[in-house]
């Protein structure tokens, strides 16, 4: 089985717990996900299994969107509600157009500094391992951006905030860097990825109906070709790049690992599927106009 699944990940479970528990369901020894999210949040986790492991970093650049609930006037050490509480601001007052000027400070590229609660690794060491001994080093801020931000609820001291950002966005960080610059101090109480690129939670499989698909499915293979909810082929998965098809007698070149110049017609610049001419995926090349040389081979079964 190669397939894609959009899992929406259940509250309390880190990203590699989800993973294992599909690989668990569908039986399989290769999974990763594109993309972590915390054990407080839901919504959308790309699970890839076996050859679509493969394409996991090209599913990582896509834009992603959160929907996060905010508590204004309390702040704590790992930016959310499961962190201690490390101020208190009382009695304060909080203004929706207020809240809308600081967000055009937020918009556009910023510089992050990633949280102490994170799986960044310094000195080979994850952050979150630091911080649980107490220990809190100087972190690089990094450049994200954030293509919108705005109030989706206003009840103070909640405010829900729905953010379109890059990947590499800590949406815990955001928060805490709202609250800062309003002086009051902020932190996520709720936290949900709604969108991965065209990938919708809406659209996206519960564990629970995993489950029930493999109990009633004994081939689990079929759902690589067979549309299923939540349920991706590599092709489908990768609908933002464009398509090569590639004869057949200049296929075995590019699963060797050559570059091949197509004969017929332009390459598109950039990232490419290649495709035979039935439409079964072989792989991902880097085109410039002439050539495509092949930068991942996909061995999609029959």
């Amino acid at each position: 089985m190669n397939a894609v699944v959009v899992l929406n990940k259940p509250k309390g479970f880190t990203s590699q717990d989800t993973v294992t528990k599909v690989k668990k369901i569908l039986k399989v020894k290769k999974a990763g996900h594109a993309g972590t999210l915390d054990p407080m949040a839901t919504g959308i986790l790309i699970v890839c299994i076996n050859e679509a492991t493969k394409i996991t970093p090209f599913l990582m650049e896509l834009e992603k969107e959160y929907v996060f609930k905010a508590k204004f006037g309390i702040s704590t050490d790992t930016y959310d509600a499961e962190g201690k509480i490390v101020r208190v601001v009382e009695d304060f007052k909080l203004e929706r157009e207020q809240v809308e000027s600081i967000l055009e400070e937020f918009t556009g590229e910023i510089m992050q500094i990633p949280p102490m609660y994170s799986a960044v690794k310094v000195g080979g060491k994850p952050l979150h391992e630091l911080a649980r001994k107490g220990v809190e080093i100087e972190r690089k801020p990094k450049k994200v951006i954030i293509h919108s931000i705005k109030i989706e609820s206003f009840e103070p001291p909640f405010v829900t905030f729905r953010v379109v950002c890059s990947k590499g966005t800590y949406v815990r960080s955001l928060c805490h860097d709202i609250g800062e610059k309003l002086r009051i101090g902020a932190h996520i109480v709720e936290l949900t990825r709604t969108r991965i690129g065209e990938f919708r939670v809406e659209e996206s499989i519960e564990l629970e109906e995993l489950k029930s698909l493999i109990s009633n499915n004994l081939d689990s293979s079929a759902f690589s070709f067979q549309p299923k909810k939540g349920i991706f082929s590599i092709d489908q998965a990768l609908y933002f790049l464009p398509s090569v098809t590639m004869q057949d007698y200049i296929i075995p070149r590019f699963l060797n690992g050559n570059p091949v110049k197509i004969p017929s017609g332009i390459v598109p610049a950039g990232w490419v599927k290649v495709k035979d001419t039935r439409g079964k995926i072989l792989g991902i090349g880097y085109g410039n106009g002439v050539i495509i040389k092949p930068e991942r081979i996909i061995w999609e079964e029959v």
